[in-house]
């Protein structure tokens, strides 16, 4: 079993049993449900490296990254330094993350947010627009065509944009829906965790032109975005990077000037 397996696994047991706890019917009457929501793709757009800074507190491949910042000084940190969005993981088990990281991230700042975790059932989009994301991340690796176009469908019916992970062509067909806003290349292989940017180079050419270009994973110097940027990605989804040192919003500001 893979580890992506694993965390899928485990994660509808989570959702079931979360589903008990806080029912569907409670979700919808939270503050955030009923706000309007900031577009993820717009907030890219207007920057040629829009940069998707990221919370993450320990990840399967790298086990604690940083478990001590506080959430609100990171995010706000990031906001200041220049991130045109931030991810949140919620995922507890196997990345340090929860709701209430997602929830404090939306009460800090004023960026777009995504709530980056394996989506597995319609249950957890509600969750994500009840507690402040903008936009859900659904792994291609993880969903049939059928949950790809079921969720985003349902997503966008709560005014929430979607971003798709692929590291595949058949992944990229599984995507193509219009109800996607956003295709990101993963390019760290989630079977064999090894970085390939060749291959998110040959994958992006094949995307097409309407939907935004994401690029996710192992990126640790501006070098590697400006090798990316030919290739049509507008957005690049930071997070072991900034989060292991001990000031992450510093560490995003020196990696813009880098840039300019």
């Amino acid at each position: 079993m893979t580890i992506l397996e694993k965390i899928t696994l485990h994660k509808k047991q989570e959702v079931t049993l979360r589903k008990q706890v806080v029912p569907m019917t409670q979700l919808v009457k939270s503050v955030h449900f009923s706000r309007s929501t900031h577009s993820l793709s717009n907030s890219l757009k207007q920057n040629s490296f829009g940069i998707i800074a990221e919370h993450k507190r320990k990840s399967p491949s790298k086990s604690v990254i940083n478990d001590t910042l506080d959430l609100t000084t990171i995010v706000s940190g990031y906001e200041k330094a220049g991130a045109k969005a931030l991810s949140v993981l919620t995922d507890t088990r196997f990345f340090g993350g929860s709701l209430d990281d997602l929830l404090l991230a939306r009460e800090t700042v004023s960026l777009p947010i995504l709530r980056k975790d394996f989506i597995v059932a319609p249950y957890q989009v509600y969750e994500a627009k009840a507690y402040g994301a903008d936009a859900v991340l659904l792994i291609a690796a993880s969903l049939s065509k059928k949950e790809i176009s079921e969720f985003s469908n349902l997503a966008k019916s709560l005014q929430l944009e979607v971003l798709v992970e692929i590291h595949s062509e058949e992944e990229l067909e599984k995507a193509l829906h219009p109800s996607v806003d956003l295709i990101g290349i993963n390019n760290r292989n989630l079977k064999t965790f090894e970085v390939d940017l060749a291959h998110s180079k040959q994958l992006s050419k094949k995307i097409p032109t309407e939907f935004t270009i994401i690029s996710e994973s192992g990126i640790h110097h501006p070098e590697t975005i400006k090798e990316l940027l030919p290739y049509g990605f507008k957005g690049f989804l930071i997070g072991e990077y900034f989060m292991k040192n001990e000031d992450p919003g510093a560490s995003l500001a020196n990696f813009l000037k880098a840039l300019s």
